[in-house]
């Protein structure tokens, strides 16, 4: 089961400015959003889907305009250049798991089911979250949770994953959650939820691949052509904001004389668009998502 594109006709609204124009949907999945985009594109449009998930390939579009890339999107130039193409009109990033591979138990995504400790987006690739848990240093487990998870008390979590591992491996998502089932009630799925947040960004090095995105999407982008992003939690959006707003993840851009400096993009909306209240009843995994919308300048 493939979620509901999230803010859909938002997106691809945004998006979409020419019919005849060559478009990226960065995040394929279902192709919900592919298929509206195709819609919208004449018999001269072309669109490119790329994911990196063996599953999503389950999904592809019969559509001559249509070309599925089985890429992790931080390959986009290199992917691209194979094909042809340059300079695009579009790209559509929708950031965040897809809620099929949250519901797909054996992936370990989920903190719902019990499940070997896995999270890869990428089935083919070496590092699990069961490497993270148990061989990643204790320090480098504390930040982990402590930058990606934003869980205060890091340290004392990571000294006890470190301290019960010496004694049986962390195997399954039960294992990692029974360690913490001191925790009261009230607070436990959220501290679960931020604590596997955490594991699954560093397996799949997710803010480095959104950084390597963006700065790709500005290059291969034509003048007035449009970067539109789906963010679902405040470190995503983060770096979706700084970078559309003056190019950088961090620290501040060279300014003149006056105080002003070279902006990158234009911003469609000053402010990011969230769904509405039927779209959240609709689809839960809605509530959190921030969509953002760049045009080159």
């Amino acid at each position: 089961m493939y979620h509901n594109p999230v803010l859909l006709k938002k997106s691809v609204d945004d998006l979409v400015t020419n019919p005849d124009g060559i478009y990226i949907d960065c995040t394929f999945g279902g192709g919900g959003h592919s298929r509206e985009i195709l819609s919208r594109l004449s018999d001269k449009g072309k669109l490119y889907g790329f994911d990196q998930d063996l599953d999503a390939l389950k999904n592809n579009i019969d559509d001559p305009r249509f070309t599925l890339i089985n890429q992790n999107f931080r390959f986009l130039e290199n992917a691209l250049m194979m094909y042809g193409v340059s300079k695009v009109d579009g790209v559509l990033a929708d950031f965040g798991v897809s809620s099929h591979q949250f519901d797909e138990a054996e992936r370990g995504f989920s903190t719902r089911s019990n499940a070997p400790l896995d999270m890869r987006m990428n089935v083919m690739q070496m590092l699990d979250a069961k490497k993270v848990i148990n061989e990643y240093e204790e320090d480098h487990i504390a930040d982990i949770l402590f930058q990606y998870g934003e869980i205060r008390e890091s340290r004392k979590l990571a000294r006890e994953i470190v301290a019960h591992r010496k004694e049986k491996p962390i195997e399954t998502t039960e294992d990692l959650k029974k360690l913490f089932s001191y925790i009261p009630q009230f607070k436990q799925n959220k501290v679960y939820a931020q604590i596997f947040q955490a594991i699954r960004i560093e397996v799949n090095q997710e803010l480095e691949v959104i950084k390597e995105l963006l700065v790709q999407a500005h290059r291969i982008l034509k003048p007035g052509g449009r970067l539109v992003a789906l963010s679902y939690h405040s470190l995503e959006d983060r770096l979706v904001k700084r970078f559309l707003k003056n190019g950088m993840f961090e620290g501040e851009p060279a300014r003149d004389i006056y105080g002003n400096y070279a902006k990158t993009f234009d911003l469609l909306q000053t402010k990011a668009v969230v769904p509405d209240e039927e779209e959240i009843k609709e689809n839960s995994r809605a509530r959190s998502a921030k969509l953002r919308t760049g045009i080159k300048l």
